[in-house]
């Protein structure tokens, strides 16, 4: 089963590469919301960062699905996974960057805290909302799943979905 399963995927390497980035980016921007929504954590200005090159994965592949379909225009799916792969691999450096302060390798920016927006309308409500924002450190990691933070993560995730990409770019289509 296995084995049918790759052989399908390589039948059209492009059109493969195409739906696995469009899949593997929705499922990181549905993970990365649901750790959000769900779960409460909030995420820091480098976290925000690292979720745009799987909104433009999402977006190139679904344009790569759509010509890889039309013969002549093939090529443009191929600019498509290129344009997904730098953006993953950005993305995959803003997250080494971010795991490498939060490790304590180097120094994470300065001005790197997000909250929530403050209501200044009277001195009692500045402090209401002193007192429930949360300031989230971009150099502090939030929660660790195997030892690895959340960025630590995402530099796996997005190295694969590079691959899956240059895959998709490099294997030739079996006729």
């Amino acid at each position: 089963m296995l084995g049918r399963f790759f052989a399908l995927l390589l039948k059209d390497p492009l059109t493969s590469g195409a739906a696995l980035v469009t899949l593997g980016s929705a499922t990181a921007l549905a993970t990365a919301w649901g750790f959000e929504l769900i779960g409460g954590f909030k995420p820091c200005p480098l976290c925000l960062i690292q979720r745009n090159p799987y909104y433009a994965g999402l977006v190139l592949g679904i344009l790569a699905l759509i010509f890889t379909r039309i013969e002549k225009l093939r090529w443009v799916s191929v600019l498509a996974l290129l344009g997904a792969t730098g953006g993953f691999l950005y993305g995959g450096g803003v997250g080494f960057y971010q795991a490498g302060a939060e490790w304590e390798l180097w120094l994470g920016p300065n001005d790197c805290a997000a909250g929530g927006s403050m209501e200044l309308g009277s001195a009692a409500n500045m402090l209401q909302s002193l007192a429930t924002t949360k300031v989230v450190s971009c150099s502090v990691a939030q929660f660790r799943i195997f030892g690895l933070s959340f960025a630590g993560l995402n530099v796996i995730y997005a190295t694969a979905m590079s691959i899956i990409a240059v895959c998709g770019l490099v294997l030739p289509r079996k006729r």
